[in-house]
């Protein structure tokens, strides 16, 4: 049985059982959530690593330190020292540990005071209204600020992103099919597999450790491709119905082609995903499974979904279509008439009836110079992506957090009456009680060193404080000269070691990561393609998006530019940017890549084929990648600062890939290759076919 018989199974049975196929999708859906409420989440962050010394430093602490969620607050008085007893009294009554008796809990000018104030509940699950009872308690004449996991959690905004990325993708949309009801349709069929999905996962996070922020991972990336990929099969619908196509046949059509290259689509992501299994982390595992999950629900919904919707619609849908084909000719034969342009938004709107004839004079303008639209493409993403060869990998702290918090205020009071590396100190473990007294006496002499306690926070201990912040390389560079000291025989942990443990141990391993990603969509391009350069052009061309999308979170949220406060980038995002946008990139190459082989099967020549795919898909690509941008984007608005970084790097990726690659490179290297770009060795006709039109 073929690929297009089954999806025109999953057509007839959706246009036959229409209503089934919906009440089985809001079935489905509702006992998901229903049942997610109800059993509630387990989300854990796993950052372990196995064998690496800042893990040995922290299993060493959490053996010996109570498993109970704790908070830091500072007290700080600006007139003068502060009163013991006044503030005391005040920790007391917090339940806080006595700073008084605590060495280094109190500046040198005794104008600051910090204590810990050990909570009922296990380190993440203390709830916000508790946090926020807690944070609320002020002092009269002092200062009072929080920080800690707890604290920057509770005050996290949480933004309006999904809801900001819904309306702006409605907004492009609404426009686009010129009806209200055609543009809910992708939206509607993305929210319905996004929602299945993240159900799901909730409960798969009882038996799985699912990071705390899958969740909002899974909402950014399947919004982004399930609007995409919905759209994707309706603009076809749209098209065989303005081609005389019945309801019927439309749907079907709509699904044997736009349908198929949805599945290899969506398989790519999935494959990008998927591969950062090889990584062996725990921080990755669970994300790919979820992530991965999500887009598989999204590539579902469009293929049965969708369909259900369109028969349930179809009559109203075709005829707001007809009216619309038939009004945009009539307005293009007037303008004609009178010598005018075409409109911009029939180009986005109609894709090749009405816009068509700009992209073929942009694929003819790059087929006149295809040098110069190589070398001027490739040069922009090269420029974007400079700034990611001085980026920062870290974990984000209070330091990184908006300058009006409580936590970042209470970082800022830290650093000023303690020194900066008191917000991120150093732990040297040694064998014994002994061994930490050389410790002690050895970094004593390393420079960089602020001040050093032995015997803490546990007896074979040793806590180093930086003269510098956790945020700044110094920092780093200390952590690698204090391990050059000590040799083999310490272990040295907290934030920035295991930041640099983080990133030597995916350093290691990525050659595996990228060799399955690039080398397994490679092997599907080239089996679905039969042609030897797409999967080569494919490879380099996503590599310089990914590239230039690291660039772009590197000169904002590295450097601190746009607003942002600089500091590190999250360790783990490289890898999780690297996946999607590889897979996202994917996308845009099998859209046009598969029109334009299909013109080129009809036997119209390299040249006009080229013309003719970039014509008919360059309206819905660069429709599809607004919608991508705009619904990423809005993650920045999210007011948590990984996500606003995951969106900001993913929108840029989106943009630069629909403008300067699927505009410019690839169009110029299919150019430069004229007919050789789909020649296939002999060897390799052995090779499964599959089809895609």
């Amino acid at each position: 049985m073929t690929v297009e018989s089954r999806l025109s199974r999953f057509a007839g049975w959706s246009l036959r059982h229409h209503w089934a196929a919906l009440v089985a999708w809001v079935v489905v859906v509702g006992a998901l959530a229903v049942t997610a409420g109800q059993v509630g989440s387990a989300f854990a962050d796993d950052t372990t690593l196995p064998g690496s010394e800042s893990q040995r430093v922290a299993d060493a602490l959490a053996s010996q330190a109570p498993a109970r969620d704790s908070v830091t607050v500072v007290v700080h008085r600006e007139s003068g020292a502060v009163d013991r007893t006044v503030v005391g009294d005040f920790l007391t009554d917090l339940g806080a540990t006595d700073p008084f008796v605590t060495p280094g809990s109190v500046s040198a000018d005794e104008r600051t005071v910090l204590a810990t104030v050990t909570l009922d509940h296990p380190p993440g699950e203390t709830p916000v209204s508790e946090v926020t009872e807690l944070t609320d308690r002020e002092l009269d004449g002092y200062q009072v600020e929080w920080s800690g996991d707890s604290v920057r959690a509770a005050n996290e905004s949480g933004g309006p992103a999904e809801g900001i990325g819904l309306l702006a993708a409605l907004i492009i949309l609404v426009p686009l099919f010129s009806s209200l009801l055609a543009a809910t349709l992708p939206l509607i069929t993305a929210l319905l597999a996004v929602g299945s999905a993240v159900s799901a996962v909730i409960l798969l996070s009882h038996s799985l450790t699912v990071p705390s922020y899958a969740t909002a991972m899974m909402a950014l990336v399947g919004l982004g491709v399930g609007i995409d990929y919905a759209l994707l099969v309706f603009v076809r619908y749209r098209h065989e119905i303005r081609s005389g196509a019945d309801r019927s046949a439309a749907t079907s059509r709509a699904l044997d082609t736009a349908g198929r290259s949805v599945l290899l689509a969506g398989g790519t992501v999935i494959l990008a995903l998927l591969g950062m299994l090889t990584l062996r982390l725990a921080a990755f595992d669970a994300l790919a499974v979820s992530v991965a999950l999500t887009v598989s629900a999204t590539m579902l919904a469009s293929i049965t979904l969708l369909p259900a919707l369109l028969t349930l619609f179809g009559r109203r849908l075709e005829s707001r279509i007809l009216r619309r084909g038939a009004g945009d000719r009539g307005a293009r034969s007037g303008r004609r008439s009178r010598g005018a342009p075409a409109a911009p938004a029939d180009m986005a709107a109609n894709g090749p009836d009405a816009g068509g004839k700009r992209w073929r004079a942009l694929a003819s303008g790059v087929q006149r110079f295809p040098i110069p639209a190589l070398v001027g493409g490739v040069l922009v993403l090269i420029v974007l992506a400079l700034p990611a060869l001085a980026m920062r990998l870290g974990f984000a702290d209070a330091g990184t957090d908006a300058p009006d918090s409580t936590t970042r205020k209470a970082y800022d009071l830290v650093a000023s009456a303690f020194g900066p590396g008191t917000n991120g100190p150093l732990l040297v473990l040694a064998a014994d009680e002994a061994s930490a007294e050389d410790a002690a006496t050895v970094a004593r002499s390393v420079n960089g060193v602020a001040a050093v306690v032995p015997h803490a926070p546990v007896p074979e201990g040793v806590l180093v404080t930086p003269e510098w912040g956790p945020a700044d390389e110094r920092t780093a560079d200390l952590v690698h000269r204090l391990r050059s000291e000590l040799g083999d025989d310490y272990s040295i942990g907290g934030s920035v070691p295991a930041a640099i443990d983080f990133a030597r141990t995916v350093s290691d391993r990525l050659p595996w990561f990228i060799g399955a990603v690039v080398g397994l969509s490679a092997l599907v391009l080239l089996v679905v393609f039969r042609s030897i350069l797409v999967p080569i052009q494919a490879a380099i061309s996503n590599l310089l998006s990914i590239g230039a999308a690291l660039g772009v979170m590197t000169f904002v949220y590295g450097d601190g530019n746009l607003g942002a406060q600089p500091g590190p980038i999250e360790a783990f995002l490289p890898v999780i940017v690297f996946a999607v946008v590889f897979g996202l990139s994917m996308d845009y190459e099998v859209f046009l890549v598969s029109r334009v082989h299909e013109e080129w099967r009809r036997g119209i020549g390299a040249a006009a084929a080229l013309r003719e795919g970039l014509a008919t898909t360059g309206g819905v690509i660069t429709a599809a990648a607004a919608i991508m941008v705009v619904v990423f984007g809005s993650f920045v608005f999210s007011g948590d600062r990984m996500l606003g970084q995951m969106g900001l790097g993913l929108s840029a990726a989106v943009l630069v890939d629909a403008v300067m690659v699927r505009c410019l490179v690839v169009p110029a290297v299919f150019t430069l290759a004229g007919e050789r770009a789909w020649w296939f060795p002999h060897a390799l006709h052995r090779l499964p076919t599959v089809r895609l039109h």
